[in-house]
């Protein structure tokens, strides 16, 4: 079984998740002829995808600095 990938976990992997330790859509940088395709795989256990889901709507919904090139989890 996989591990977490959140840096300093040693839990299980329960979760597969496109969305990486930092809370970007990342490319996998190959031609990508879908969605699928196009973004990199992660594995978090439960409590860290949790944890990243929740500072992901954070910044979603804040007021803060939208301009950099990520692309939005809620753009998909």
């Amino acid at each position: 079984m996989s591990k977490c990938d959140m840096d300093k976990c040693e839990e299980d992997a329960s979760r597969v998740s496109r969305l990486s330790p930092d809370g970007f859509l990342v490319s996998s940088g190959n031609k990508a002829y879908s969605f699928r395709e196009a973004y990199m795989r992660f594995n978090y256990c439960e409590k860290c995808h949790s944890r990243l889901m929740k500072r992901i709507w954070s910044r979603v919904r804040g007021h803060g600095y939208k301009g950099d090139d990520h692309v939005a989890p809620t753009a998909i």
